[in-house]
Order: C-alpha cells, then structure tokens, then sequence
C-alpha cells in the first residue's frame, strides 16, 4: 500500500483505493502510485479484472490537486512533460493505451474534473445515488484535457457535453444513466458489494476473450465499418490472434456441448 492508494487482491481481482483526505486529488506522487497499481493489473496474469473507488463517501476524487500547482510544485504549461505522473498519464490510467483487462470505476461521490476524467477512463461505471460529475475548469481559465475534451462528446449528448464544459453544469448520477454514462446506480451501502459482485463476473470469463474486446475496440475507434471488418481480419491484434487459437476457446466450446461449467486458465 501506498501513501495514498490502498490496492488489495481478491482472488483475480485488483481493488484501488484513492484514499487522500480531504478530497482525493491527485497530485504528481499520488499518480504514481495510481500508476504503479494499473501497471500491476496489466502485467500479473492472475490478475484478471480492476475496481478503482475513493477514500470515504463524499468524493470520488477532486481531479487535480491544485494547492500543489498554486504552490509551483506543478505547472501548467505543457503540464504533459513537466509532471511526472507515471506510465498511463495523469492518474496513471487516462492514457493507458496497453491495458486490456476492463476497469470498473465505483464512484463513491463526487467526481471533479480530473477525478471525473479517471471515471471515464474505465470501461464500466457503478455510481452511488449521491454522484454528480463536474467540470469546474472553465472558471479557473483552464480546459479539462486529461480526458474529458477527448472523451465527453462521445460518451454524452454533444450539447450536454458543451453545457458541463462552458457553464460548468453538475450530472447527477441518475442523469448520467439516462445518458448511458453510468451503468448502475445503487445506494451508497450496496456500492462495493455491487462492484465486487460485476467483477466476480467478469473474472469467470474467459481472459482472453476480456482482453480481446478492449484490444479490438481501441484499435477500431472511429474506423469506418468496412474498415473495421478489415482492421480485426489483417491489423496486429496480438491478444486476439491468441484467444483464436486458446485452449480457453476449446474449453469454451468442450464445456458448451457437455454442459458444464467452463474452467478458463488463461491460455
């Protein structure tokens, strides 16, 4: 365990805990550790699955820890190159381009700017009833460009999009899964216990057809479709040629006829 991130195993399941009082933001070392507990999930192969979640039931995460840029100890001009925020970009995940194993953010309140943009960067999204998202950076004469710039517009209705970006409007979470933003919401009580409950899930899938779909959905990302039949049959898609040829798939298919439960090992 870090200073600020608390990362525990369970089974195939790497849970991350953002745990900096008062309001998790996410300064230089705080990445780092971030980083250091995605890179793990990407690199152990009993690893299957990632839970990312906050300290106590307020805030997700405040973004970017702003006392540490208003005391120099970050700057703003090319904020990319003079901060060093580990492998992955700012919060270690929202330019993370290798990890194929999905990440589900359990957002225990509020997620600001950066902590929203970590939020985005997960494949699956479960929000505490009390959740909103928003973006506060205009006023401070700033744009959120560790993530939201990129991937707002795609993920909600583009004018809704522009109404967080230029007038600073709150989501709630409710809102957010009407977008399909968020995929559940649930009570602050039952949060961890449905985010554990999707990841026992996923992990009894078979891994390489888990990593397959990220692998795959990166790499055809505003292809056009001809295009993308093309990309998946000729592009070098390691994962995907593997899971092809895996003793999963045979397993898959041999558990299928005998109807049975099919044991994955990875491979």
């Amino acid at each position: 365990m870090g200073q600020n991130v608390e990362v525990i195993q369970r089974g195939h399941v790497l849970e991350v805990t953002l745990d900096r009082p008062k309001v998790n933001a996410i300064d230089d070392p705080t990445s780092r550790e971030l980083s250091a507990a995605f890179s793990r999930l990407r690199d152990d192969p009993e690893l299957r699955v990632g839970i990312v979640t906050g300290g106590g039931d307020r805030i997700f995460s405040a973004g970017w820890d702003l006392k540490a840029l208003d005391r120099g100890d970050a700057k703003l001009e090319e904020w990319w190159k003079t901060s060093n925020y580990g492998d992955g970009g700012f919060a270690g995940m929202t330019e993370r381009w290798d990890l194929n194993k999905p990440v589900i953010a359990a957002l225990n309140g509020l997620a600001i700017g950066g902590g929203f943009e970590l939020a985005m960067a997960c494949d699956l999204v479960i929000a505490a009833d009390h959740v909103e998202f928003g973006l506060p950076e205009m006023p401070l004469g700033m744009i959120p460009d560790a993530g939201a710039i990129q991937r707002l517009p795609r993920r909600l209705p583009y004018n809704i999009a522009m109404e967080m970006f230029f007038m600073g409007r709150r989501l709630t979470a409710q809102e957010a899964a009407q977008y399909g933003f968020v995929n559940k919401v649930v009570p602050r009580a039952e949060l961890m216990a449905t985010a554990r409950a999707w990841a026992d899930q996923l992990a009894e899938a078979a891994p390489l057809a888990l990593q397959t779909v990220k692998e795959v959905l990166r790499s055809i990302e505003c292809v056009p479709l001809e295009a993308a039949f093309a990309k998946i049959r000729t592009a070098d898609l390691p994962v995907y040629r593997k899971m092809l040829g895996s003793e999963d798939a045979r397993e898959g298919v041999k558990a299928f006829t005998e109807k049975r439960k099919p044991v994955f090992k990875g491979r």
